[in-house]
């Protein structure tokens, strides 16, 4: 699975288009009873996916309301937090965007798992293409890892890592499978 999520603003809340109100935000692990049919609901990819049973699926919500406004795959791996797909609600997609923050978000929850574990932040992933990779190198301060593995790995060093955990305010469960 390749990352191609869009991250518009590295903000501490989630902020609503319509009206510039600031969301608080929490995460927690999803159930498979909310992923069970979001791709008829109009979401880009099944998460309910074999390949996704061995990862942390992580569901971001603004406070006080359970409608799911992003989620993020990762998984604890040796030494870093490998980050499997990421996905803003349809809701939260061009051209009638609700709200603003959502990939940010997504990322910095993938970076807190890290921390918690004890990696400092560290994640690591593959982009979709070459326009994605110089998206992260740019708002994530990313960097290319060379690998023959996939050919556009990019990782967030636990100093950039620290950076974006910092700027949010958002509350969650890091609870893992």
């Amino acid at each position: 699975m390749k990352i191609d999520i869009i991250i518009d603003k590295l903000t501490p809340c989630l902020i609503e288009i319509s009206t510039d109100n600031v969301l608080q935000t929490v995460f927690s692990i999803a159930t498979e009873d909310e992923l069970s049919g979001l791709k008829e609901k109009g979401w880009l990819f099944d998460w309910t996916d074999e390949v996704l049973h061995k990862t942390n699926i992580y569901k971001l919500m603004t406070k006080g309301d359970t409608e799911i406004q992003g989620l993020i795959s990762a998984e604890v791996v040796r030494g870093a937090v490998y980050v499997h797909l990421a996905e803003s609600a349809p809701h939260n997609l061009p051209p009638d965007k609700k709200y603003a923050g959502v990939g940010g978000h997504l990322f910095a929850i993938a970076m807190k798992l890290s921390l918690a574990n004890g990696f400092g932040g560290y994640i690591f992933m593959d982009a979709k293409n070459q326009k994605l990779v110089e998206h992260y190198i740019e708002t994530l301060g990313a960097r290319r890892v060379s690998t023959r593995y996939h050919e556009h790995r990019l990782e967030v060093s636990e100093e950039n890592a620290q950076k974006i955990i910092e700027k949010y305010t958002l509350e969650g469960d890091l609870d893992v499978r």
